[in-house]
């Protein structure tokens, strides 16, 4: 059995704090993606062998792990927001854009084992804005950069890069199998300025609606279940701690 590690006093921490997460190393013996078929496409399947080295020096027994790739790892996140308070409108609420996305591999969940019965899937979602960031761009401006291209491909709307600002750290999705990260930007933009969303030309993002709704509203919709896509919540709780600070 492997060691667990664990905080002073059963499963409580010292102070209610956070413990330090534990410092372990993984340490890559052998690359065998060569076994796997097709590794070459837009997700890249990697199988390695690897060992933990703990902070003592002892290491753990090799073991094998796989692992999803792809050329541009991380993604933006964007959250474009409207309205709010002002002197003619002191009690008016910020808006938020949403954006629906169809993710086709929610409509092959009837084909796995689930642990909870639930109606026939829905492969489209309300999600904020977002996209991956390309490899050659780097730093907060690269951030800004992407932000703003996918903001015109997405919504239609033509925001300066120097707009955005970021919002939080980084967060990652299922560091089980990718190490990708999302980061968070948020805009103020003018819905009524937006044309047309350029799109990528895939029939994957063809058809999207696009909607600036009330920041109470949305949230209301993560709450029930409407809004389920992970990002979006924390973008939109983000939101509205940055507005309540603004």
């Amino acid at each position: 059995m492997g060691r667990m590690t664990r905080p002073p006093d059963s499963l409580s921490s010292p102070d209610d704090t956070l413990p330090s997460l534990p410092r372990i190393a993984v340490e890559v013996l052998a690359d065998l993606s060569a076994e796997l078929p097709g590794h070459q496409g837009f997700l890249r399947l990697r199988r390695v062998m690897v060992q933990n080295r703990r902070p003592d020096g002892s290491v753990s027994r090799p073991y094998r792990y796989d692992l999803v790739e792809r050329d541009a790892m991380d993604a933006v996140a964007i959250v474009l927001v409207a309205g709010g308070p002002s002197a003619d409108a002191p009690a008016a609420e910020l808006r938020v854009c949403l954006r629906s996305a169809l993710r086709p591999p929610l409509a092959f969940r009837p084909g796995y084992a689930l642990p909870l019965a639930e109606p026939l899937p829905e492969p489209v979602v309300w999600e904020v804005p977002a996209g991956l960031i390309e490899p050659e761009e780097h730093g907060e401006a690269g951030l800004r950069a992407c932000a703003a291209r996918e903001t015109l491909e997405e919504t239609g709307l033509e925001v300066d890069a120097s707009a955005f600002s970021v919002l939080g750290p980084a967060v990652v999705l299922s560091p089980g199998v990718l190490a990708e990260k999302v980061h968070f930007l948020v805009a103020r933009v003018r819905p009524e300025h937006a044309g047309t969303p350029t799109e990528d030309g895939s029939p994957v993002e063809a058809d999207a609606v696009v909607c600036f709704l009330p920041l109470s509203v949305a949230l209301a919709a993560v709450r029930d279940g409407r809004v389920h896509d992970v990002k979006t919540e924390v973008a939109l709780r983000r939101l509205a701690e940055w507005g309540a600070g603004s």
